[in-house]
C-alpha cells in the first residue's frame, strides 16, 4: 500500500488529480483508520492504464470505460473490445491529423521557397543598383 504522496511523486502527478480520479470514479484508494488514501496494486494498476490513455489522447470518460469494464467482466473481453474500438477510432483521428499536418508543412514550405526566391530578387536587385 502506497500513500498518495507516494503515487503522486511516482507517476509526476499532483495529489489533486489523485482525489480528482477518484471523485470521478476512476480510481477507489482504500482509506486507513485515520481516513487516509493508501492505495493498492490494483489501484496503481489502474492509475498505470488511466496515464497510458492520457498520453495517447484519450479522454477521461473513455478512460474511465475502458478501465473499469473489468470489473463488470472478469474475462476482460468486454473491456478489450472497447479498447480496440476506442483504439482504432483514436488512430483514424491521427490519421486525419496527419494528413493535415502533412498539408500544412507542404503549403508552408512553398510559402518559404517563394519568400526566399523573392528575397533573393530584391537583393539582386539592391545589389545592382
Amino acid at each position: 500500500m502506497k500513500t498518495i504522496q507516494e503515487v503522486a511523486k511516482e507517476f509526476n502527478i499532483t495529489p489533486r488529480t489523485l482525489r480528482y480520479y477518484e471523485e470521478i470514479g476512476l480510481l477507489s484508494p482504500n482509506r486507513t483508520e485515520s481516513n487516509l488514501r493508501t492505495f493498492s496494486k490494483k489501484e496503481i494498476a489502474k492509475l498505470k492504464l488511466i496515464m497510458r490513455g492520457k498520453r495517447y489522447g484519450f479522454s477521461l470518460e473513455e478512460i474511465k470505460e475502458m478501465v473499469l469494464l473489468f470489473d463488470c467482466d472478469r474475462t476482460g473481453i468486454k473491456q478489450l473490445e472497447r479498447t480496440v474500438e476506442y483504439g482504432a477510432q483514436k488512430i483514424k483521428e491521427i490519421d486525419e491529423k496527419i494528413q493535415e499536418l502533412t498539408q500544412l508543412k507542404n503549403e508552408l514550405i512553398q510559402l518559404h521557397d517563394n519568400f526566399c526566391e523573392k528575397l533573393a530578387k530584391l537583393k539582386g536587385e539592391d545589389a545592382n543598383e
